[in-house]
C-alpha cells in the first residue's frame, strides 16, 4: 500500500546561452539528467532561446533553431518518464506566440500561448508576439506533430492522478491571472514559466504575489524564471525558483549565486484537493471554470517520498514568534472581554493548579481586566488541593496569583470528596476512574458555585490538544462557562506562557512562570510518591503531545489518512536537525493508534462544549470547524493503523 496523490515536480532555471537554440536545448537535457523520478519539471519563459533576444525573434535563423532544438529534446526524452515544458517562440500563419511547450516521451502534448504580454517600461512583447487573446484557433505543426494552438484554458490531466495548467510570467501580474480559471478547471499545480528581472524591491513583491496567487487558487505553484546568461544590457535577471503550496512558501532558490537554480521535491495532491473541499467558495466558484482538457496516459514515476512537513505546525517560527503570540493571546483576551460585557460578569473564576493551562487561562483574564480598565482583583483564582496536589504545583500556583494581583483563595478538596466516596461507597484506597473523576467534579462544582455567589463566570482551562484526545473529565474540567484555551493546543501554551514571561512579567514573576513551563504535565489526581513528586504523567498516559499535536494537525487540516500520517511523522520527526525528539516507528505507530481510538471515542465531550475562541487554522468546535457524530466508528482507521505495524508488509519494507 502507497500513498496517493504524491507526485514530484522540479524547476530549473539553467544558465542561458543567448539566441543559441541548440547550447540552451543541451543545457535543458543536462538539467533533466540532475534529478531522477521527476514526474513534470518545468523551465523559463523562452527557455529554448532565451528572453533577451529582442529583434532577433524576428529572425528566421533564431526560430529555426528553436525548432532545432525543441526536436533534439523530443529525441532525448523519449525514455524519459518526465512531462517536461519548455518555453520557445512559436510561428503561426502570419504571427509569432510566446508559448509553453509541454512534451512527454518525445511527443509534443499541447502548447500554451502566453496570454498578456507587458508592454510597458523595459517590456515591450508585442513588438513580437501576438496574445493568445488573439489566437481565433487553428493547428501548427512542430517537428513533424501536428498540434492545436487557440486560446481556451488547458488542463493537462495525467492518468495518474495530477492535474495541472500553465500560465507565462505576465499572466501572473494580470488583474484576473488565467491559473484562476485552470484552478476552479481542476489544476492541482500551477506551472510559471518566467523571464522577470530583478529590480529593487520587485523580489519580495513577487514572492508575495506567487504566495497570494497560490493561496487564492489553493493549489501548489511552481515557478521558473529565466537567469543567468540573460542580457543585461538594460536589465538583470536571476533566475528565480519557488514552490509554493496553498500560501506557503516551500522552496525558493538562492538569489544571485550566477548558477543553474533547480528543486526538484514532492507534492501532495490530496491534501489540495482536501482543502478545496472543505472551502465552499472555491467549490462553489468551479461551476464558472471552462477548459479543454488534455489527457496524458502517464502514470508518473510512483513518488514515494512525502514532503517534509514542520514537526510543530502550531508553533509560530522565530520570524514572527512575537507577532503571532501577540496576536493570540489579543484573540483569547478580546474575546473574554466581549463575553464579559455581554453577560455584564463582576468577576472570572478560574481554577488554579499550578499547570500550564490554568496558567495560560489567568494570564488571558488579567489582560482582560487591564484592556477593560479594572483591578485585576477582580479575578478569583481558586486553588483546591487534593490528593495528588504536590508542593511544587500548588506553591507556583499560589505564588503566581500573587504576583498577578489577583483574589486568591483556597479550598481543599480533601472533606468533600472523601464524603462524596464515603456516600457512593467508594472504597478511597482504589484509584480508579471514579476515584480521579469525583475530585475533577468536586472541583467544577466549586467553580460553578462561586462564580453564581460572585456574580461572575467560570473561565476555562482545558484546551485544543486535550479536547482532541478527550483528556478531561466529563462535565467535570470539561465544562466552563468560556473556554479561552479550546483552540490552543498543548505545544503552543508553552510557548504562549514563556513569551508572556519575558514580554509582561518582572523577575520573579517570569521565574514563576518558567518553572511552570518546565512541571511535568499531570492532573495531580493520584497521590505524590515518598518525596512529594508527581506520579501521574500525563504524556505517559496518553502520549507525547508532540506528537498529538502533529496528528491533530495534519489529520483536522488536511484530512491524512493514516498511512500518511506515519509517513510524513516518521520523515519530520527524525531528521538529523531537528532539535525536538525523535521517535522510533514503533512509537509514532502506537501513539498514532492511540490517537484514533481517543479521537473518535471522545467525540462526545467535544459535541456539548461550552464557547470559546478559535485561534488558528484548527479548531473542534461542534457549531464550527469539526462536526462529527459521537458514535462514529473508528474501525476503518484502526484497520489501517494495524496494517502499517507487520513487516510483511511490502510497503513497510520499502521504507524500512
Amino acid at each position: 500500500m502507497k500513498p496517493k496523490g504524491l507526485f514530484r515536480v522540479g524547476a530549473f532555471s539553467p544558465v542561458v546561452h543567448l539566441a543559441d537554440p541548440c547550447s540552451n536545448a543541451r543545457e535543458i537535457r543536462k538539467e533533466l539528467s540532475s534529478f531522477e523520478g521527476i514526474d513534470v519539471a518545468v523551465f523559463p519563459e523562452l527557455s529554448l532561446t532565451g528572453y533577451s533576444c529582442q529583434d532577433l525573434f524576428r529572425s528566421e535563423v533564431l526560430l529555426d533553431g528553436a525548432d532545432e532544438g525543441l526536436a533534439f529534446l523530443l529525441h532525448e526524452t523519449e525514455k524519459l518518464d518526465t512531462v517536461v515544458i519548455v518555453g520557445m517562440p512559436v510561428r503561426l500563419a502570419a504571427s509569432l506566440a510566446n508559448c509553453a511547450v509541454v512534451i512527454l516521451h518525445g511527443r509534443i502534448l499541447g502548447i500554451v500561448p502566453k496570454t498578456w504580454l507587458p508592454n510597458y517600461s523595459e517590456f515591450y512583447e508585442k513588438r513580437w508576439f501576438v496574445s493568445a487573446n488573439d489566437i481565433k484557433g487553428g493547428t501548427v505543426t512542430l517537428c513533424g506533430q501536428t498540434v492545436e494552438v487557440d486560446n481556451r484554458p488547458k488542463v493537462f490531466r495525467l492518468s495518474g492522478g495530477l492535474n495541472f495548467g500553465i500560465e507565462i510570467c505576465e499572466d501572473l501580474w494580470a488583474p484576473v491571472p488565467p491559473s484562476c480559471n485552470l484552478a476552479m478547471a481542476g489544476a492541482d499545480v500551477i506551472f510559471n514559466l518566467s523571464a522577470s528581472d530583478e529590480l529593487t524591491g520587485k523580489h519580495n513583491y513577487l514572492r508575495q504575489l506567487v504566495s497570494q496567487q497560490s493561496a487564492r487558487t489553493i493549489s501548489y505553484y511552481v515557478y521558473a524564471g529565466a537567469g543567468y546568461g540573460e542580457s543585461t544590457q538594460d536589465v538583470v535577471y536571476d533566475g528565480n525558483a519557488f514552490l509554493c503550496n496553498n500560501g506557503r512558501m516551500e522552496y525558493e532558490a538562492p538569489r544571485f549565486s550566477g548558477k543553474p537554480k533547480r528543486f526538484a521535491l514532492p507534492v501532495d495532491i490530496q491534501h489540495i484537493r482536501e482543502e478545496r473541499r472543505a472551502n465552499t467558495t472555491f467549490a462553489c466558484s468551479q461551476s464558472m471554470a471552462g477548459a479543454d482538457y488534455i489527457d496524458i496516459d502517464f502514470e508518473g514515476n510512483g513518488c514515494c517520498e512525502v514532503p517534509l512537513v514542520d514537526p510543530t505546525p502550531f508553533i509560530p517560527k522565530d520570524a514572527d514568534m512575537h507577532a503571532s503570540c501577540e496576536e493570540i493571546l489579543n484573540i483569547q483576551t478580546y474575546g473574554l472581554v466581549r463575553r464579559m460585557e455581554h453577560t455584564h460578569a463582576r468577576n472570572l473564576v478560574i481554577g488554579i493548579s499550578g499547570g500550564l493551562d490554568s496558567t495560560l487561562a489567568l494570564l488571558v483574564a488579567v489582560r482582560a481586566c487591564d484592556r477593560l480598565g479594572i483591578s485585576r482583583s477582580c479575578v478569583s483564582g481558586i486553588t483546591m488541593p487534593g490528593f495528588g496536589t504536590t508542593g511544587r504545583t500548588h506553591t507556583n500556583a499560589v505564588t503566581l496569583m500573587r504576583l498577578l494581583g489577583v483574589t486568591a483563595r483556597e479550598i481543599s478538596i480533601v472533606d468533600s470528596v472523601n464524603q462524596h466516596f464515603h456516600d457512593i461507597g467508594h472504597d478511597a484506597s482504589v484509584h480508579d476512574v471514579t476515584y480521579e473523576n469525583c475530585q475533577a467534579r468536586e472541583r467544577t462544582q466549586i467553580l460553578m458555585d462561586m462564580a453564581n455567589k460572585l456574580n461572575g463566570m467560570v473561565v476555562g482551562t482545558g484546551d485544543l490538544s486535550e479536547l482532541a484526545l478527550g483528556w478531561a473529565t466529563y462535565n467535570g474540567d470539561h465544562m466552563s462557562m468560556y473556554g479561552v484555551n479550546a483552540g490552543v493546543p498543548k505545544t503552543l501554551i508553552k510557548y504562549l506562557v514563556r513569551y508572556f514571561a519575558q514580554n509582561e512579567s518582572d523577575t520573579e514573576t517570569a521565574r514563576t512562570l518558567n518553572d511552570i513551563i518546565d512541571t511535568p504535565i499531570s492532573p495531580e489526581l493520584i497521590p505524590a510518591d515518598d518525596h512529594d513528586n508527581i506520579t501521574q504523567k500525563t504524556e505517559d498516559l496518553v502520549g507525547p503531545y508532540e506528537l498529538h499535536d502533529f496528528f491533530i494537525y495534519n489529520y483536522l487540516r488536511y484530512g491524512y489518512r493514516p498511512l500518511m500520517l506515519f509517513l510524513l511523522a516518521r520523515k519530520a520527526f527524525n531528521r538529523d536537525d531537528y532539535a525536538g525528539t525523535h521517535f522510533d516507528d514503533v512509537t509514532i505507530l502506537h501513539w498514532l493508534r492511540v490517537f484514533f481510538r481517543r479521537f473518535f471515542a471522545q467525540q462526545f465531550k467535544r459535541s456539548c462544549l461550552p464557547d470559546g475562541p478559535k485561534v488558528g487554522s484548527v479548531s473542534l468546535s461542534p457549531r464550527g470547524d469539526w462536526r462529527m457524530p459521537s458514535d462514529a466508528q473508528s474501525a476503518a482507521w484502526l484497520e489501517e493503523c494495524d496494517s502499517l505495524t507487520g513487516c510483511k508488509d511490502p510497503f513497510w519494507l520499502e521504507y524500512k
